[in-house]
């Protein structure tokens, strides 16, 4: 199955398919999945795309990735509870823009400690990826994943749960309506380049700086989005 230009129809089309894969009983706990490469021509999507999908995945634990061995499903795949109406998937864009201006800017702090070489460089590749987005749906799927990808770099895998439920909050349709109405080719400049200054904070490894310019960015985006 080829994803192709319908891939960013929804931010998470990719998540979903390999999910629907393992949800589906193709790949059963302790199963190896395609490699990245092999999963990305499959779907006809960017490497990046794949990789960061799994790396939500990872967070909600249907998956381990092993260096230098591959992705494997967990056995919490086999149990994967159905989603319910929780305090998760009823909240308000307000709630959700609290929850993050409240958690975002310590996780990048923590991220300036506990961030690899590598996950500096997925972190950037996912802004890289959002200045060449063509339309607004690749460049909210990019935008949330840059901002995964910080979480990610804590290396704490309770944050990086708690993290994934806030970023699947992000895909409810009120929200990303609110979002598209807000978001003028102005204020994605802004956003790029508050981004491209996160992500400068992170690499010189100043936590100070990089929870300054996360909650900065958050408090920006909370006024274009609610008006307060």
């Amino acid at each position: 199955m080829r994803l192709g230009p319908k891939a960013f129809r929804g931010p998470n089309a990719v998540r979903d398919h390999i999910e629907q894969l393992i949800s589906s009983g193709r790949y059963r706990p302790g199963a190896k999945l395609p490699t990245e490469r092999a999963l990305a021509e499959q779907l006809g999507v960017p490497r990046g795309v794949v990789r960061n999908a799994l790396a939500v995945l990872e967070s909600d634990g249907l998956v381990i990735r092993r260096v230098g061995s591959g992705t494997f499903v967990t056995d919490a795949a086999a149990s994967e509870p159905e989603p319910t109406s929780n305090g998760f998937h009823d909240a308000s864009p307000a709630e959700i823009m609290a929850t993050r201006i409240l958690l975002e800017p310590k996780l990048a702090g923590l991220a300036v400690v506990h961030a690899t070489v590598a996950d500096l460089d997925a972190i950037e590749e996912c802004h890289k990826a959002a200045v060449l987005a063509k339309s607004f749906d690749e460049f909210e799927y990019w935008d949330a994943a840059l901002h995964q990808r910080i979480a990610a770099a804590t290396h704490n895998r309770l944050i990086q749960s708690i993290f994934a439920a806030i970023t699947r909050t992000r895909e409810q349709a009120n929200w990303g309506e609110l979002k598209q109405r807000s978001l003028t080719h102005e204020r994605r400049l802004r956003y790029q380049e508050e981004h491209s200054r996160i992500v400068g904070a992170l690499r010189a490894r100043d936590a100070a700086r990089a929870e300054a310019e996360l909650l900065k960015h958050l408090l920006g985006v909370r006024q274009n989005l609610l008006g307060y």
